[in-house]
């Protein structure tokens, strides 16, 4: 797998699992509490400083994990 496929899947999981988590959307069996919800706001935020700056903290534990570059 991919350093950039890795990233994407490691965004989307917690992206839906902090949403199943936080929603309260016809009462959820996995709603626990609505503060998962700044989950996947940090999620997106870093997601989009990492577009203009480069620098991805998932990247670098995907590649330590050992993903390939290409």
């Amino acid at each position: 797998m991919t350093i950039n496929n890795a990233v994407s899947a490691m965004a989307g999981v917690l992206v839906i699992v902090s949403l199943l988590l936080g929603s309260k959307v016809i009462t959820s069996v996995f709603f626990q509490n609505a503060n998962w919800l700044w989950l996947t706001g940090f999620v997106g935020f870093n997601l989009l400083q990492s577009a203009f700056t480069g620098f991805c903290p998932a990247a670098m534990v995907t590649k330590a994990l050992g993903a390939t570059e290409k």
